[in-house]
């Protein structure tokens, strides 16, 4: 029979997570090593105490500032444990590639994040044709944020578009009302690691490309305001200030708003 470990109370750093700020982006779940944060119910839960190490990963990524550390009696951090629940997620997550399409759409209110939600749209009504292709009006390559060098010539005294990766498959107009006459940069706040190199791309954008405009265009969806914090902490730490245009899509490729912020 195997034996069952008992957790006792220990004084120690741990998460805690005002729901009262949290929008249930899912940032957070993303970059905990460990698997202890979870969406539930739209929004972030420590699933388990003994899952998170209080180390604070989590943190950085949460566009909204409903993380913090604190210390206050709980039970002790265990290590196998999360060995065995990161073992269990796999497991799981192998299952649910399984699924079938109508399974999964039983099941899809159990996906608590707004990016992942499982939605099909009505075709669109039949558009005139226009003869002839559509030329790009990308400047540039590459475009990924990782990839970027910021201080190349095409960003030099540019006006510069950020933009989520999904935007330029939902939004039909991409090329004619974003990407013309600017150079750009795309990145995803939910997927992409290593957030403070981007952070740091942008202040050099600011301060040494010396930029003249920078657009930040995202998604809907609550994750997505994650590139906006990033554009804003970039802007903060720079010497230099530029204007900073929002502009925010919707999942069916409507602008539901545009501000400079």
């Amino acid at each position: 029979m195997t034996e069952v470990k008992q957790h006792k109370l220990v004084k120690r750093k741990i998460i805690k997570i005002d729901e009262d700020l949290c929008t249930g982006c899912g940032n957070c779940v993303v970059d905990c090593a460990e698997g202890a944060l979870k969406v539930i119910d739209g929004k972030a839960r420590v699933v388990n105490e003994v899952f998170c190490d209080g180390l604070g990963a989590c943190i950085s990524g949460c566009p909204e500032g409903a993380l913090k550390i604190i210390e206050r009696e709980v039970l002790e951090f265990d290590e196998e444990a999360v060995e065995k629940h990161l073992e269990a997620m796999k497991y799981n997550e192998r299952a649910e590639l399984e699924l079938t399409q109508e399974t999964f759409l039983e099941h899809s209110h159990q996906y608590g994040c707004p990016s992942a939600q499982t939605m099909v749209f009505e075709e669109p009504e039949k558009q005139k044709e226009i003869s002839g292709k559509i030329i790009s009006t990308l400047r540039h390559w590459p475009v990924q944020m990782h990839l970027i060098n910021p201080r190349a010539p095409h960003y030099q005294g540019a006006d510069v578009l950020l933009s989520a990766d999904c935007v330029g498959f939902s939004y039909g107009d991409f090329h004619r009302d974003f990407m013309k006459q600017k150079s750009i940069a795309i990145a995803c706040p939910k997927l992409d690691q290593d957030k403070e190199v981007y952070i740091e791309k942008i202040k050099i954008l600011i301060d040494d490309a010396k930029i003249n405009t920078l657009t930040v265009v995202i998604m809907e969806v609550p994750c997505c305001s994650g590139l906006l914090a990033l554009a804003q902490e970039g802007s903060k730490r720079a010497n230099r200030k530029v204007p900073i245009k929002l502009v925010v899509v919707g999942i069916k490729g409507n602008i539901l708003k545009e501000e400079w912020v």
